[in-house]
């Protein structure tokens, strides 16, 4: 539960303080966060579910079928200077003579690298996709998102700080440059755009918006669950969507319709709509927490490399 009030809490806070807003400057407290949650929510005639809710125990560990195995990958950052560790799936039945795709999972800004697999339970629910035949055999790639040094979720008191949110911003170039290439050259994957996915949950979900959709050389397939403040510029992203043509497979784009946060979601849809650019706008029923997210990458992975 910390988890999720770290994540939901601050994205509160960077919503509050917006864009180019410093938090010293802003006197941002978590009250004041919280408050952000309870302003009014509305809703169009087109933020409504376009999937129906999955099956009951979706994500919950299903006897009697077979299991991915967890892995530890470490690797040197170009960023931090440090080795950094991130969280892979490697899906039940893994063969090193195949190659595989591969999909990157981003936390929120409370969290880390164990997010997506012990509270949204996101193994739980491919193995629970695969053991049906609903998904491509893929390898998942859980970073920790925060590229600083020192990249341990922060306590409760240092989440709503410049320092921890900049860390998200940098993870850009640890990603790209460092992240990736490892995860290329460890594990037998299939190494282009077209096999590459990128999804992510409130403040992931902006960063798997900002450098997914703005580099379409290295992410085909793209999602933001409830994406947090740090999602950029609507229109930039829908642009750079845009231009990427065919390059880009798939924007998956999704929020709560009880969450404070869906105007952000809400401007980049509206804004790849205006500009064009086919995408999944997926509205459930609940806030800013695990089910929404849950529920979502079920339906995305589905979708993947197809």
């Amino acid at each position: 539960m910390k988890i999720r009030f770290a994540s939901t809490l601050a994205a509160a806070v960077l919503c509050a303080l917006g864009a180019g807003a410093h938090a010293q400057d802003a006197a941002v407290t978590p009250d004041k966060a919280r408050a952000n949650f309870a302003r009014p929510i509305v809703l169009a005639a087109d933020d409504v579910r376009a999937y129906p809710k999955p099956p009951a125990g979706f994500a919950d560990a299903q006897p009697g079928i077979a299991h991915g195995t967890p892995a530890t990958l470490m690797y040197a950052s170009v960023v931090t200077g440090t080795k950094r560790t991130a969280n892979v799936w490697l899906p039940a039945g893994y063969d090193k003579t195949r190659r595989y795709p591969v999909l990157y999972l981003l936390h929120g800004i409370g969290g880390n690298q164990d997010e997506w697999r012990w509270y949204v339970r996101a193994t739980e629910v491919l193995d629970n996709l695969a053991a049906a035949g609903k998904i491509v055999p893929m390898i998942v790639v859980m970073p920790n998102g925060r590229a600083l040094a020192d990249d341990r979720s922060p306590p409760e008191d240092k989440v709503f700080t410049q320092e921890n949110a900049a860390g998200f911003a940098r993870f850009e170039r640890d990603l790209l440059e460092s992240l990736v290439p490892a995860v290329d050259a460890a594990y037998p994957t299939q190494a282009n755009a077209a096999h590459r996915a990128i999804g992510g949950l409130s403040m992931g979900g902006g960063q798997a918006l900002n450098f997914g959709l703005t580099h379409p050389e290295a992410f085909a397939w793209v999602a933001g669950f409830s994406p947090a403040p740090n999602t950029n510029d609507p229109a930039m992203l829908a642009a750079s969507a845009a231009k990427s043509g065919k390059q880009l497979q798939l924007v998956y784009l999704s929020c709560g319709n009880r969450d404070g946060l869906i105007n952000v979601a809400q401007g980049v849809h509206r804004q790849l709509r205006a500009q064009g650019v086919t995408h999944v706008w997926n509205v459930d029923e609940y806030g800013h927490d695990r089910d929404s997210w849950a529920e979502n990458l079920y339906h995305y992975a589905q979708m993947l490399f197809r």
